[in-house]
């Protein structure tokens, strides 16, 4: 009897012996494969090297229980089993923001920072639980973990202006019906934040958001898929990509694989496609890897700041092309052939354009009105598609031109002139220029006297410069917003939607939010929240929620009768709708809780139960936070 109890304590003691070392174990080979990501997406890099820094600070206590080989508690082994499932969800986290759809991590960028603090509170409460006197843990490696605890004790919710932008820009890309210049800028500036500009990344996003729709296709998710969907096409657009097959309203289609399309012909070798546009090249270069690229489609990839290879990766030790004749013989004997006429080649293409649209700009300094008229149309048109073209006008002296022809007594060459402006502005560089050649008072100047459509134009083209920090500035500054809240009150739709997207991009500017209430915003933004068949709710309350951040803004906004139309959005609003009148309400309400009673008689506690279970991932975040706010207000005597 004895013996079989020595046994079984011997077993005890093996199995726990076996828990220690293969939980300690287990926690430093998570703690390595975190630290072996090597790269995360850019909504998220600078939080994903946060946490991967703080977890690394714990290497020296894990070291140092292993080297200290003293048994390990039940209560020990426990925490650290905690500790691990911390690890583990972190690892998770990571590996989401490392290789998950770049669209889908900055649509849900608010719910991607709430699972951030929540790995970080796990952490704490794992590490709050370890009994360090009873593990024999040095003094220094327990400063490290306090150090470490009160990094992520101090680790705030980071600002929301960022996400706003994304969220904003998306919402006006899907809200505008007719294809204005504006969303292209837009898309442009989604494209380069969320670093998806090349064939590469395109396809890797591809492939991302396929397994995203297998992994959440369906359901209450269904229609933000589709949306990631649609934005990535998009993007593919931009970049000169074609699908072999459209997108569905049926998220289970979206998963079927969609190729890029390679070329008309399946006759033509696969050796004569250029890696990067998957058509024939006329022009064929090669690179320091060995590999042959279509000379202008390369010069661009090198043009956009990339140092490797397209098709292999690798870094170029040098960025020389040399041209790869034998190939370029070989295309242009099986184009001869087969009978098949071989594009002219861009270079010698371009060298015809430059001329031409030379004599195009210089025509718009002529003397004769006719001149002047056509030539600005021309430059219109030539920079409202093709962003080569936009290079090219503004290299050849257009945009001191245009801005002159801005004060000039004939009104359709003043339209012409501003509308050229705004195509050019989608480049980024041109944006800088533009303003540095002293545009935008000529432009606010349009804004406030213009023709109808020239004032449109004008918020379209302030809201495209204001895309850099410092033209927000300078718009403020050059009394542009109260012309554009002028336009927002008393404009078409269309203007209302210019102005409306100028003005939340000014907005995000500290200073310009108090410009802009005092120029008067509020009124017209609460008119068109309560204006269902604008269509423009979410803008109006996207802007409001930006200016709730300022004094003279909340007393403005939370006002009685807003409160209730709040109420109601929340109770029978589009999901969008829900969204974002929860997220002012509770804006609202925590610098006020008289905003909250007044919610709540109002009667909007059960819409907001409704709205945590069943509505978008942020209305449900916002409901639960507001719902909690408002338990701690009821029970304030």
């Amino acid at each position: 009897m004895e013996d079989t109890a020595l046994e079984e304590e011997g077993e005890h003691q093996q199995r726990s012996k076996a828990d220690e070392k293969e939980v300690i174990q287990s926690l430093v080979e998570i703690e390595e494969a975190i630290g072996a990501y090597g790269d995360y997406r850019k909504t998220q890099r600078k939080e994903c090297f946060n946490l991967v820094r703080r977890i690394k600070l714990l290497s020296p206590l894990l070291e140092e229980i292993r080297e200290n080989g003293c048994p390990l508690s039940p209560r020990s082994i426990s925490c650290f089993n905690d500790l691990k499932k911390a690890f583990l969800c972190a690892k998770k986290l990571l590996k989401t923001c490392n290789s998950g759809s770049k669209i889908y991590l900055a649509l849900d960028s608010e719910g991607i920072a709430a699972r951030f603090l929540a790995v970080y509170e796990r952490l704490n409460r794992a590490l709050d639980a370890i009994p360090y006197d009873e593990l024999g843990i040095s003094d220094e490696v327990k400063e490290q973990v306090e150090l470490m605890q009160s990094q992520l004790r101090r680790a705030k919710r980071r600002t929301e202006t960022q996400d706003i932008e994304l969220a904003m820009d998306i919402m006006v890309v899907f809200s505008k019906k007719d294809d204005r210049n504006a969303d292209s800028a837009i898309l442009e500036r989604l494209a380069k934040k969320l670093e998806l500009q090349t064939i590469p990344d395109l396809k890797s996003e591809t492939v991302a958001v396929k397994k995203l729709v297998k992994e959440r296709g369906g359901g209450q998710s269904a229609e933000t898929i589709q949306q990631i969907v649609d934005v990535l096409n998009k993007f593919k657009q931009i970049a000169g990509v074609k699908e072999t097959s459209g997108i569905t309203n049926n998220v289970d289609d979206v998963s079927q694989a969609k190729c890029l399309k390679k070329c008309p012909s399946l006759s033509i070798p696969n050796d004569f496609l250029c890696p990067i546009t998957l058509e024939i090249m006329t022009d064929p270069v090669i690179v320091a890897t060995g590999q042959t690229y279509e000379r202008s489609s390369i010069q661009k990839w090198l043009g956009s700041g990339h140092r490797t290879c397209p098709k292999t990766r690798q870094p170029l030790a040098h960025l020389s092309l040399a041209p790869n004749y034998a190939l370029r013989n070989l295309i242009a004997n099986w184009c001869e052939m087969y009978n098949v006429e071989l594009p002219k080649r861009e270079a010698d293409t371009k060298a015809v354009q430059v001329k031409e649209i030379s004599t195009i700009v210089q025509n718009l300094s002529s003397g004769r009105l006719e001149v002047q008229r056509e030539s600005v149309i021309e430059i219109r048109k030539l920079s409202k598609e093709n962003p080569d073209n936009r290079v090219l006008i503004a290299s050849a002296g257009a945009i001191p031109r245009l801005i002159n022809l801005l004060s000039y007594p004939d009104s359709k060459i003043q339209e012409h002139a501003v509308t050229a402006l705004l195509n050019l502005s989608i480049d980024e560089t041109n944006k800088r220029i533009i303003a540095k050649e002293g545009a935008i008072p000529a432009i606010v100047e349009v804004l406030q006297n213009g023709s109808l459509e020239a004032r449109e134009n004008s918020a379209a083209a302030l809201f495209s410069l204001s895309m850099v920090d410092e033209n927000k500035v300078t718009i403020g500054s050059l009394n542009g917003i109260p012309p554009l809240v002028d336009l927002l009150k008393n404009g078409t739709v269309r203007g209302k939607k210019d102005a409306a997207t100028a003005l939340f991009n000014l907005s995000l500017n500290q200073v310009n939010k108090g410009r802009a209430i005092k120029a008067g915003i509020i009124a017209p933004l609460l008119q068109l929240v309560t204006d269902k068949h604008l269509g423009m709710v979410d803008e109006a309350l996207s802007i409001l929620f930006l200016l709730l951040s300022n004094p003279e803004g909340r007393n403005s906004i939370g006002q009685m009768p807003f409160i209730q139309t709040l109420v109601e959005l929340i109770k029978e609003g589009t999901p969008k709708n829900k969204e974002c009148a929860t997220a002012v309400l509770l804006e609202l309400g925590i610098n006020n809780s008289s905003h909250v009673l007044a919610a709540l008689q109002f009667g909007v506690y059960d819409h907001l139960v409704e709205l945590s279970k069943n509505g978008t991932s942020r209305a449900q975040r916002k409901a639960n936070t507001l719902l909690h706010h408002m338990s701690k207000c009821e029970q304030v005597p």
